[in-house]
């Protein structure tokens, strides 16, 4: 077994190394690449960032720790995941991998457009940018041999359905749900194909989650009780059935190389169901806020009605968990995600 540093908290199959993590996607893993953008899909402002560090707003939309960081923390290769467009990023920092998503982004590049973010093409572009600036510091062997053996992970999908799809008037009357999540597969599977073109081998790809259950849909669309709202959680549920069909395509395609599919879907619902088989007691509203719709520059310091104990929240704003959870979702589909691409 290699890896970059001792403190692994997983076991990592024989023979395998894992030089870096490279994350691609949306504000499920985006560590602060939005920060110095012109767009409202923002969190670093109090009270994101609660409980990161000393309570420092970084641009991770939760209390602390997301999944980037924490994929890098259980792997062992670092502590944090760096933002690749942290002003203050050393070159020193760009060895063990890096960050590239970027809040707000869909597979649908249209979504990205509609709020001012980075899409994904262009988080491909920064991951070339990334491979010229590392060269210049360990040498192009180096470099080849980081990217071949780094681990990929790419969170997108969300926004396009909550979003774009329903509600704005864009795409909700050019496509019905079936015809759309094509169309987000096909993009998917362009992006994938592109990452593999440039060296990633070894991908986990985020399903995603019962977005009909989170806070803010509730409130949203979940009429005046706030239920789950069936469409959304059909419309996802045949998407991550589309899209684990094309990437058992893409494995066939591509003989030397692994993509999987980790599935947030059902992991996340139980958690919401059964808050309390986890040590939680509030499922269907955030911390912060009224917990009801607030996000991103809604949660904010000056909103009075954010909780003052989050350990007994699965979210910390109306869309993301909180730390906690997002720590129970990666330690489950880790395991997985090894044996899957590794063994």
């Amino acid at each position: 077994m290699q890896i970059c540093t001792p403190q692994a908290a997983v076991g990592v199959p024989e023979n395998a190394t894992i030089s870096a993590v490279f994350v691609f996607g949306d504000s499920i893993v985006d560590t602060g690449n939005n920060n110095n953008l012109i767009t409202l899909v923002k969190s670093n402002f109090p009270p994101y960032g609660r409980d990161f560090m000393g309570g420092k707003p970084t641009g991770r939309f939760s209390n602390g720790r997301i999944p980037s960081d924490i994929f890098a923390q259980q792997l062992g290769i670092k502590e944090l995941l760096p933002a690749f467009l942290d002003p203050n990023l050393q070159l020193q920092d760009l060895i063990g991998g890096v960050n590239f998503a970027s809040a707000g982004a869909g597979f649908d590049p249209l979504t990205s457009e509609l709020v001012f973010v980075m899409p994904m093409s262009k988080q491909l572009r920064l991951f070339d940018e990334y491979k010229t600036k590392l060269k210049s510091f360990i040498g192009e062997e180096r470099v080849n041999s980081t990217v071949a053996n780094g681990l990929y992970i790419v969170s997108a999908g969300s926004d396009d359905i909550v979003n774009t799809y329903f509600h704005t008037p864009t795409r909700i009357f050019q496509y019905n749900l079936s015809s759309y999540t094509e169309l987000l597969v096909r993009s998917a599977s362009s992006f994938l194909q592109e990452l593999h073109a440039k060296g990633a081998r070894r991908i986990g790809v985020f399903s995603l989650s019962p977005l009909g259950c989170i806070p803010s849909q509730r409130t949203l669309a979940g009429g005046i009780e706030r239920r789950c709202t069936e469409d959304y959680n059909q419309m996802v549920r045949l998407f991550n059935s589309k899209l684990s069909s094309e990437l058992r395509r893409l494995n066939g395609a591509f003989p030397h190389a692994r993509m999987t599919l980790l599935d947030t879907y059902g992991p996340l619902l139980d958690v919401m169901k059964n808050p309390r088989s986890y040590g939680f007691e509030i499922s269907d509203r955030g911390c912060c806020g009224s917990g009801l719709i607030e996000a991103g520059f809604m949660c904010n310091q000056w909103n009075l009605l954010t909780c003052s104990n989050v350990s007994g929240y699965v979210f910390w704003d109306s869309y993301h968990p909180t730390e906690n959870v997002y720590r129970i979702l990666v330690q489950g589909l880790l395991g997985k995600l090894l044996v899957d691409l590794y063994s």
